[in-house]
């Protein structure tokens, strides 16, 4: 079965963040959703629950719970037990209640950065104490500064935050790694949220996912796995993402506002979730394929452009790209003048940053690509 990822769909007027904070004559890359309409499973699902013509108040569906468990199995030899898994209407949500509920108010969480924004958002309006990890770049990927992470602890420290695949940086973090981190995690009695979101978006043959809650019963007992389909399906406006947490007594504490100031997923969520993990496999191996070639052509793009730089992209559709070779001492308003809307590396805390959405057509991305060596080597 082929599928179309170069047809442009019109997603200005259809209440997109993305498409309509800016003119129409500039191209968005910055939101991290694609361009893509969502698999034929995922729409063919959602087409049922509409035909069905009721949507009331929805119950947490256990045949999900078990496709779900059934998945993980599948993918990474993980046994999961379907009362593990708590549902959320996203990860973002679990973010703040991991910070929240899972540490007190007088300790301290550490965090790998740069990294999606919502992490340190997460922290501050708990608000509870944090401190910034740099990440280093090594044999191009972005990895754990080991030795700052053991300098950075303190007595009071709870909570240890990893995003993989990481955003912005792209890096698959491998067995090895993970393993070291869960060591030091048990060395300081840390709880670790993980966020696998993008646990499906693995562009690198060879290169597999490996959920860190799945080393060991004992890293498993200390980990709280946030996860969603909805960036590798596409479908983040529908609403459905989960913990999976296998300590009684975590899980409890991480899900003390359930129905509260936290619901559930929506109808439209399960539905869709279902959809793309009994039918999807195929659509998502295509679209895989499809991002590979826009993340090369950005790669190529980067390293043609004289004062631009960038890891290798391992998953994720996101492209983290330094700029500070440039001489404009802002490169997102640079480039955004130049009609390309990327996010401004700030709001990661590296300002001399931006990261590329390339879920995109591939047309729609050369053109972008065009504007931006225009400004970069003017």
């Amino acid at each position: 079965m082929s599928f179309d990822f170069d047809t442009p769909i019109e997603r200005r007027g259809s209440w997109s963040m993305r498409w309509e904070r800016y003119p129409p004559e500039v191209i968005p890359l910055w939101v991290a959703d694609t361009d893509f309409r969502a698999p034929p499973a995922v729409l063919e699902a959602m087409r049922e629950r509409i035909e069905h013509g009721v949507f009331g108040y929805s119950a947490q569906p256990a045949a999900l719970r078990e496709a779900i468990a059934a998945r993980m199995q599948r993918l990474y030899g993980w046994r999961v037990e379907p009362d593990w898994i708590a549902f959320l209407p996203g990860v973002v949500p679990g973010l703040h209640l991991a910070a929240r509920h899972l540490m007190r108010a007088d300790q301290h969480a550490l965090l790998p950065v740069p990294l999606y924004h919502h992490f340190r958002q997460a922290l501050e309006r708990s608000p509870r104490a944090f401190t910034e990890v740099p990440l280093v770049l090594a044999d191009g990927r972005w990895v754990f500064d080991e030795a700052a992470l053991a300098a950075s602890v303190r007595r009071e420290t709870r909570l240890l935050f990893l995003c993989n695949p990481q955003n912005p940086g792209g890096t698959i973090f491998t067995r090895a790694e993970l393993e070291r981190l869960a060591a030091f995690a048990a060395q300081h009695d840390l709880v670790i949220c993980a966020d696998e979101i993008h646990c499906e978006l693995l562009l690198d043959r060879g290169k597999p996912h490996v959920p860190i809650a799945s080393l060991a019963p004992e890293v498993s007992r200390r980990t709280v796995t946030l996860a969603s389909p909805s960036k590798a399906f596409n479908f983040p406006g529908a609403g459905c993402a989960w913990a999976v947490i296998e300590d009684a007594a975590l899980r409890r504490a991480f899900m003390a506002d359930d129905h509260a100031t936290v619901h559930g997923p929506s109808l439209f969520g399960y539905a869709a979730t279902l959809g793309a993990y009994r039918d999807g496999a195929q659509w998502l191996a295509a679209q895989l394929a499809y991002l590979a070639g826009n993340r090369d052509l950005v790669e190529r793009f980067v390293a043609a452009t004289p004062g631009l730089a960038m890891a290798h992209v391992e998953a994720t559709y996101l492209a983290w790209i330094d700029c500070s070779g440039l001489a404009a001492p802002d490169p997102h308003k640079l480039f955004l003048d130049a009609g390309v809307a990327l996010s401004p590396g700030a709001q990661f805390g590296a300002p001399r940053f931006v990261r590329l959405n390339f879920g995109t057509q591939r047309l729609r991305l050369a053109q972008a690509l065009q504007r931006m060596a225009k400004v970069a080597c003017p």
